[in-house]
């Protein structure tokens, strides 16, 4: 083994409960200032979210790019692509129709942008990494060639990786939307192994989706896959790791041995 594969989302960075935090500091913002049931706008949120998600025109690109609609909530999504056009124009609308849905839910007046822009702020205020990797990266750093392998917009992932400090200690950084296909197609984790130089055979992927990280593995021919379990972000998926860890603390453990 002379290189790891990592994903970002979940694995190395909290991702969905950042959002949820986002979300849940917007619902008290509306209860403060628009005068919503904290509680009701939260789960009004959530479903309208859900609701408004089915007519993304783009949601095909977001499926294979793997883009979420928290992250319509506070990205950017510059670009020329096509898709990420139709997207930037449609998140912009996305963010002020849920929120003024979630107010209407409950015979309150739109807001003026307040409300979408404090999600946008506090999404983005800062990334705060998973349990044991800032220790973990740098005790695998000296032994192997790390690559960062993450599915989602160029620009939103790119800014998350700058902000949480990662960058540092990975060889290569391959991103789904800089390529137009994503995990679990073996395209791209064969892009980030040129990167690299090292062929799938010498290659481990960690991440914490069995479906796209894990499924992914095993159709680019990586020699091991090890799943990261995430408490309550479980997914089912028709395939089985090499491993499974429920922190990141245990990955040496499995690793360092077989670095030479």
């Amino acid at each position: 083994m002379t290189a790891i594969l990592f994903d970002l989302d979940d694995t190395l960075l909290i991702d969905e409960a950042n959002s949820r935090e986002a979300l849940q500091e917007t619902a008290r913002l509306a209860a403060g200032r628009n005068g919503a049931e904290e509680g009701r706008f939260l789960a009004d949120a959530r479903q309208i979210s859900q609701d408004l998600w089915a007519d993304n025109p783009a949601l095909d690109y977001c499926h294979a790019i793997g883009i979420s609609a928290e992250e319509c909530l506070w990205g950017e999504f510059a670009g020329a692509d096509p898709s990420l056009v139709a997207l930037r124009r449609w998140a912009l609308a996305f963010r002020r129709e849920l929120f003024d849905a979630a107010l209407a839910a409950q015979g309150l007046p739109a807001d003026d942008g307040s409300l979408a822009a404090r999600f946008a702020e506090r999404r983005r205020r800062h990334q705060p990494l998973m349990p044991g990797a800032e220790e973990v990266l740098p005790l695998l750093a000296p032994h192997f060639r790390l690559g960062l392998l993450t599915n989602g917009a160029p620009d939103l992932q790119r800014e998350k990786i700058a902000s949480s400090g990662l960058a540092r200690f990975f060889q290569a950084i391959t991103i789904s939307g800089e390529h137009g296909t994503g995990k679990p197609c073996p395209e791209i984790f064969a892009i980030l192994l040129r990167e690299l130089g090292c062929g799938a055979d010498q290659a481990m992927m960690v991440g914490n989706s069995l479906a796209r990280d894990i499924a992914g593995a095993r159709s680019a021919g990586l020699a091991k896959a090890v799943w990261l379990q995430v408490e309550g972000s479980e997914e089912f998926a028709d395939v089985v790791p090499d491993h499974t860890i429920q922190c990141l603390g245990e990955l040496p453990g499995l690793t360092l041995w077989s670095a030479g």
